[in-house]
């Protein structure tokens, strides 16, 4: 059954003969590997060119910046299925990622939308009244503004400020960043307390105005903590701890449904 147009039947990120395999056009072997780095190769593969120097330079510090961050609920959800089917390590990654959504890693992608809303608005109107305008409006329609808040990091996110050091360095820092400071300064006055940018904001904005593309800015948190699930399932085959954290959290909540006269639940 045909569904959608099917006008397009190619694609320009890779193919291969007998001797040579193609990426993006170059040579894999040949032009590759040795040659670049993983952070160069995913810059190619998602830009269709190599980065400059300060393109690497920003797009390996997003990636280190959310690659690890304790046990996570994504983290949980990973050991706790490699505790459960030790032999599906690429099921326990897979369970993992998929919690990556508008709260866990997804964000990113949310508040990059947000900064190109505002960069458009900004067009017509000077930035900071066009910042407020923005939070107004997501106030008003009751939607939390991504990219900014962290329940531990209250005064300031240590890697988002990071992250904005290393674009100013390396010469990238540009109109996404000014307009992710923008937001950070109006939500204050209209919310009524401080929320600082988080690297959920901070991602976006040093990774726009190096030249990622929008759309593709939820793979960076998901290809970072792929890393991170892999190092945390590595430590649940050594040290164990998946079934721990599958009885704390049984233990942590109380049955409140309906019961015979007489029962008591177990202390499991």
């Amino acid at each position: 059954m045909k569904i959608g147009s099917q006008q397009h039947r190619a694609s320009a990120i890779s193919s291969s003969d007998e001797r040579t395999i193609l990426v993006r056009g170059r040579d894999l072997c040949a032009e590759l590997l040795g040659r670049i780095t993983f952070t160069d190769h995913v810059w190619l593969l998602v830009r269709g060119e190599l980065p400059d120097a300060a393109q690497r330079r920003v797009l390996d510090a997003a990636l280190v910046a959310i690659a690890e961050h304790g046990l996570v609920p994504s983290v949980q959800a990973s050991r706790m299925t490699l505790a459960a089917a030790p032999e599906a390590l690429q099921g326990a990654v897979a369970a993992g990622i998929l919690g990556c959504g508008s709260v866990i890693l997804g964000a990113s992608q949310a508040a990059g939308e947000l900064l190109e809303a505002l960069r458009a608005r900004a067009q017509a109107q000077p930035l900071d009244e066009a910042a407020a305008d923005l939070v107004r409006e997501y106030r008003a329609a009751g939607r939390a503004v991504p990219g900014y808040g962290h329940p531990l990091h209250k005064d300031y996110d240590p890697r988002a400020r990071r992250l904005l050091e290393i674009a100013r360095d390396a010469g990238t820092h540009g109109a996404y960043a000014q307009a992710a400071l923008a937001i950070e300064r109006a939500l204050p006055g209209i919310t009524g307390k401080p929320l600082a940018m988080n690297v959920s904001g901070a991602i976006p904005a040093v990774l726009l105005d190096a030249g990622y593309p929008l759309l593709a800015l939820r793979g960076v948190p998901i290809l970072a903590r792929t890393a991170g699930l892999i190092a945390h399932l590595l430590e649940e085959r050594n040290r164990p701890i998946g079934f721990v954290l599958a009885h704390a959290g049984a233990t942590a909540i109380e049955y409140d449904g309906p019961a015979p006269q007489g029962f008591r639940p177990s202390d499991r």
